[in-house]
């Protein structure tokens, strides 16, 4: 995980040839054999969509129990491909540098490789808003659920979360074609998150000070603004990144087609550009805390699996030989004894 996590912070996302991209593919074609205006139907196409990376994910860990080389390349390529940290601190910088230089037609063509609003009519504090609340989703989406769903269930749980992921990104908007379709990948999505969301939020509040922003203010702000959220989820990452930069978040969002409004979140100003730079740093904070978090409980739950393994199985959990137990005379003792002892 943490070669995976390098990878990724080193390269950002491949250009050509992304398995995401592929899955997305897949995902497209098996929609169109499947789509019924039915939540049963939904959840069939969610169930099968996700349950094939799934079960691929677990047979490669299957095949690789025993090749310690394999499954170290096998997990730190997955991992760099489920993660997107890079690529969006990326797309932040770009859109600051936009609004910086007042190019309010870049930036409003720039947005939507961060959400899907439509940009037509938004001014730079609007912009400037979608892309900070997008920097603050997304670091649970992209950076620290992946690690945890890694952390909790190796190569099935980086593969199975991404694409729970990818296809709410697909079929769980409000739409009239999945209004009901997509409620099942849409739940799902929800969660698998509800603990890395939360994880987000309080390692947004304890990162704080690196940005020049305030711990108790954030954790205020977010004790107080985080159920305001639609979104069980968002939410929490949303008003801990308000708390943490000073700013408020929320108000009208208009979509292709539908508007929504949200409650405020946070006390202060409307973002500008010179807080998306520091929401992009203060979100490659959260990644690496959320990467030192789900390394040590991997590390520690994988111990008490070998540990709780031997005592289940009488194996030891050691790959070198242990000595027999003696007698106070150095001899070694009938199994008998050696029980009782």
């Amino acid at each position: 995980m943490v070669a995976g996590y390098a990878l990724d912070a080193l390269f950002g996302d491949p250009r050509r040839w992304h398995p995401v991209a592929g899955f997305g593919q897949f995902a497209a074609a098996l929609e169109r054999r499947m789509y019924q205006p039915r939540r049963t139907s939904g959840a069939g196409f969610a169930a099968l969509a996700v349950g094939v990376p799934v079960v691929l994910g677990g047979v490669a860990a299957v095949a690789t129990r025993h090749r310690p080389l394999a499954r170290t390349a096998l997990v730190a390529g997955a991992t760099w491909t489920v993660l997107g940290g890079r690529t969006l601190r990326r797309e932040a910088t770009v859109m600051s540098r936009a609004l910086r230089r007042a190019d309010l037609p870049a930036a409003r063509l720039r947005l939507g490789h961060l959400c899907g609003r439509d940009p037509a009519t938004l001014d730079e504090p609007e912009l400037a808003r979608a892309t900070v609340e997008s920097v603050a989703e997304n670091t649970s989406d992209a950076v620290v659920a992946p690690l945890v769903w890694g952390a909790v269930a190796g190569l099935p749980g980086l593969l199975g979360y991404r694409a729970a992921n990818t296809l709410d990104a697909m079929v769980g908007h409000r739409s009239a074609r999945y209004a009901r379709f997509g409620t099942a990948a849409a739940r799902l999505d929800d969660l698998l998150n509800l603990v890395p969301s939360r994880l987000t939020g309080l390692l947004t509040i304890v990162a704080a000070p690196l940005v020049r922003g305030d711990r108790t203010r954030a954790w205020q702000v977010w004790r107080r603004d985080r159920a305001d959220h639609p979104s069980p989820n968002a939410g929490q990452c949303e008003a801990a990144m308000a708390g943490a930069l000073g700013v408020r978040l929320g108000g009208r969002n208009v979509y292709f087609g539908r508007s929504e409004v949200r409650p405020f979140l946070g006390d202060g100003p409307r973002p500008e550009a010179r807080h998306i730079d520091r929401a992009a740093r203060l979100s490659g904070a959260v990644g690496v805390a959320a990467l030192a978090v789900t390394v040590a409980y991997a590390a520690t739950s994988r111990a008490r699996r070998v540990t709780t393994g031997w005592l289940v199985r009488g194996r030891s959990p050691f790959p070198f030989p242990v000595r027999e137990p003696t007698n106070p005379v150095g001899r070694p003792t009938s199994p008998v004894e050696a029980k009782r002892r």
